[in-house]
C-alpha cells in the first residue's frame, strides 16, 4: 500500500456562490466517473491542501474538496480583519454542503472528515443520512465542553506545560481563569489593533499546531504561525468554540443513531492531544457496527504513520462499493 496516492491536480474548480455574500472554493480531481468523495478539512479554518486529494485512490474516486466559509481560498477571508463571522456557522456549513453536491450533480458521496472535519460530516450525515454512502473519520471531535476544556481551558497543559506558556502569553494574568481562555481569547482577536489581535491569532494557532502530532514537526509549527494563515484560522476556531459549534451539548453523539445504518470507519490516535480518544469511544458506544480502529503510536495528524495506513485502507475498501446509485 502507497502511503499516498501520487500528486495529481484538479480538473475542475470554482468559486461557489453560497448566499450570505460567501464565495466557496471547491475543487475536483481524480476520476470524473468515479465514486464520489468529498473531503471535510479541519479546524474549523484551516483549509484543504494538496496533501488531502492524495488519501483516495485517483482511478476510482472522484475526489471533492473545499474550502469552508472564510478559509482557504474562499471569500471573504476571515484574515482580513473585520471579516463578519456571523454567517459563519455549523448550519451554514452542512447548507454549502448540500448546494456544492447539487451544483457537481452529484446524487450520494462519501464523507470524509478529520478533526473538526468529523464533527461537520456528522453533523451533516445527521441532517442528510439519504446523501451519504459511507463515513471516514479521523481525530473525532463533537465540540462538548469537556473537549473544548481539555485543549484550550487548561487539561492538556498537563502534557505540554513548555508549549501552553505560548498559548497564555497574549492572555493578559487577570484574565487567565479557569474556563475563561477562549472568552478572553475572543475579546483579544476581535480587538482593532494589529499589534493584540496578531500575535493573539499566532499563539492560538501554534498552540495548536505543537500538539497535532505525536513528535515535534516544526513544519507545521512554521505554517500555523503565518500571520495571514494564523488570523483566519483563530478567528474562526475561536468564533466557533465561543458558540459552542451552534450545537445542542453532545447533540452529535446523541444522533448518531441516525448515522447507524451508514458504513463507518474511526481512526484515532491514542495520544491524540487535540482531540483525546475518550470521544472517539463514546462515538463508537454510539454506533457499535462502525470499525474503530485506535492507532497505539500516533497523536492527531492525518499523515501520521498508522493512521494514514487505516484512513488510505478505508477508503481503498470503500472505492469497492457497489453503490451505482452515488454518481
Amino acid at each position: 500500500m502507497p502511503p499516498l496516492y501520487p500528486e495529481i491536480e484538479p480538473y475542475d474548480s470554482g468559486l461557489l456562490d453560497v448566499g450570505d455574500g460567501q464565495h466557496v472554493w471547491w475543487e475536483e480531481c481524480g476520476a470524473p466517473d468515479g465514486k464520489p468523495v468529498v473531503f471535510l478539512h479541519g479546524g474549523p479554518g484551516s483549509g484543504s491542501s494538496p496533501a488531502h486529494r492524495r488519501l483516495f485512490d485517483p482511478a476510482r474516486y472522484r475526489i471533492v474538496l473545499l474550502d469552508q466559509r472564510g478559509a482557504g481560498r474562499s471569500t471573504p477571508h476571515a484574515g482580513t480583519f473585520g471579516t463578519d463571522l456571523s454567517t459563519n456557522t455549523t448550519q451554514h456549513l452542512v447548507a454549502d454542503l448540500e448546494v456544492l453536491r447539487e451544483h457537481l450533480g452529484i446524487e450520494r458521496w462519501q464523507v470524509f472528515g478529520g478533526s473538526w472535519g468529523s464533527a461537520l460530516a456528522l453533523a451533516y450525515a445527521e441532517s442528510h443520512p439519504d446523501r451519504v454512502t459511507e463515513l471516514v473519520l479521523r481525530g473525532v471531535f463533537t465540540l462538548r465542553q469537556s473537549e473544548l476544556d481539555w485543549f484550550y481551558e487548561g487539561a492538556a497543559s498537563n502534557v505540554l506545560p513548555d508549549r501552553w506558556q505560548g498559548y497564555l502569553a497574549p492572555v493578559p494574568v487577570r484574565e487567565r481563569r479557569p474556563g475563561g481562555l477562549i472568552e478572553a481569547y475572543s475579546r483579544l482577536l476581535a480587538d482593532p489593533d494589529p499589534a493584540v489581535h496578531g500575535p493573539a491569532a499566532v499563539a492560538w494557532s501554534t498552540w495548536e499546531a505543537s500538539a497535532i502530532t505525536l513528535l515535534p514537526r516544526p513544519d507545521l509549527v512554521e505554517r500555523y504561525s503565518d500571520p495571514a494563515f494564523a488570523l483566519a484560522f483563530a478567528r474562526i476556531e475561536n468564533h466557533y468554540f465561543v458558540n459552542r459549534g451552534f450545537v445542542d451539548e453532545g447533540q452529535l453523539i446523541r444522533d448518531a443513531h441516525l448515522v447507524a445504518h451508514i458504513p463507518t470507519v474511526i481512526v484515532q490516535g491514542r495520544y491524540d492531544l487535540c482531540t483525546p480518544a475518550t470521544t472517539a469511544f463514546d462515538l463508537h458506544a454510539a454506533l457499535p457496527d462502525a470499525e474503530f480502529v485506535l492507532v497505539d503510536d500516533a497523536g492527531h495528524a492525518f499523515d501520521e504513520p498508522g493512521i494514514l495506513d487505516a484512513l488510505i485502507a478505508a477508503t481503498d475498501r470503500f472505492a469497492g462499493s457497489a453503490d451505482e446509485a452515488s454518481r
